[in-house]
């Protein structure tokens, strides 16, 4: 994958003014895409117009729900791409809301894929999907193979949205595949809350001087991918055309328990603390345990592999939000 592969194509980025999405939008400007950027701006789900504040007008930003397929079916027209980046991501927020969980992670991706089908044909798509999907590991690391056996609704969702890409590949066409996520964490990310992931409301607690809170005995085992490595793997895939129709898992050789990981970030701070809590009850209910991904498939077919180490990592992320915190801690 070069630069060569996005100058001048056309991109919409369902999702855009979010963690994954801007920091995505940032590196296809850099390439010389022309970029669309989709976003709902509900405030639950993360997207913030500060994320895109500095290259705003390099790129078209369009504030439209993908739960409404008239901007949908406009704004897939043309385009040579189209990363699909939207979705309900909270895990809890799935069980107490199901149906709008189930309106945006599975119904609203069927209407993407139909709006391509009647529209845009030739559009290639890559689905951010989840490793949440595979529920309470069977063995580690997880590959591609292992069961799956989601533990809670937007679980289940996003695996219908997976599904419901890769069926449009095979039956109609549709370029697409699918890429399942595991705790992507960097600048831009969501803060505020737990909503996206807990490292969020970890870090800002740092920065704040405010304790971290770790779950359960703080033993759990997991691996974390930096920003700019998940969307590497998201241009890799949209480049290659080995990547269609297929699935891929993202992950780290870096695995580190959550104690260990509350520790190493305080430490890189300079400053905070830490407590063992237990679990809130609707946490435990969907707790996978320990968990981390095999991601040997992208690294042989696509030469995928994570660059930037847990440690540097969490500098940037620190440092980011150290400085541009005030924009993040609560909704403008």
């Amino acid at each position: 994958m070069t630069a060569a592969d996005f100058s001048g194509a056309k991109v919409l980025v369902t999702g855009g003014l979010g963690f994954i999405g801007s920091n995505l939008a940032h590196r296809l400007v850099d390439f010389g895409a022309e970029v669309t950027l989709m976003d709902s701006l509900i405030p639950e789900y993360g997207g913030l117009q500060y994320n895109v504040h500095d290259i705003r007008t390099r790129v078209t930003v369009t504030i439209a729900d993908v739960r409404d397929p008239e901007a949908v079916a406009r704004l897939v027209k043309g385009q040579n791409y189209l990363f699909n980046l939207a979705g309900q991501t909270s895990h809890v927020d799935s069980m107490l809301d199901p149906k709008t969980d189930l309106e945006i992670n599975a119904a609203a991706q069927l209407s993407i894929l139909e709006a391509c089908r009647k529209h845009n044909p030739g559009v290639k798509l890559v689905f951010a999907s989840t490793r949440q999907l595979y529920g309470r590991p069977q063995y580690l690391p997880v590959d591609e193979k292992h069961p799956i056996r989601p533990v809670d609704v937007n679980g289940i969702n996003k695996l219908a949205g997976e599904w419901y890409h890769l069926l449009y590949n095979n039956v109609y066409g549709i370029r697409a595949c699918a890429l399942r996520l595991t705790n992507t964490y960097g600048p831009r990310m969501r803060v505020r809350d737990a909503r996206q992931t807990f490292l969020g409301i970890w870090i800002r607690n740092v920065i704040q001087g405010a304790p971290v809170l770790v779950f359960g005995d703080g033993t759990q085992l997991r691996d974390f991918n930096y920003v700019d490595d998940a969307v590497e793997a998201l241009l890799l895939a949209a480049a290659d055309p080995r990547s269609e129709g297929q699935v891929f898992n993202l992950g780290s050789a870096e695995v580190i328990s959550l104690k260990a990981l509350a520790e190493k970030l305080i430490a890189l701070h300079g400053t905070g603390r830490h407590r063992i809590v237990p679990f809130p009850p609707e946490r435990k209910a969907i707790d996978i345990g320990d968990y981390y991904s095999d991601f040997a498939k992208i690294r042989s077919e696509l030469g995928w592999t994570p660059k930037v180490m847990l440690d540097e990592g969490l500098k940037r992320t620190l440092a980011y939000f150290s400085e541009h915190g005030r924009h993040y801690w609560s909704n403008p």
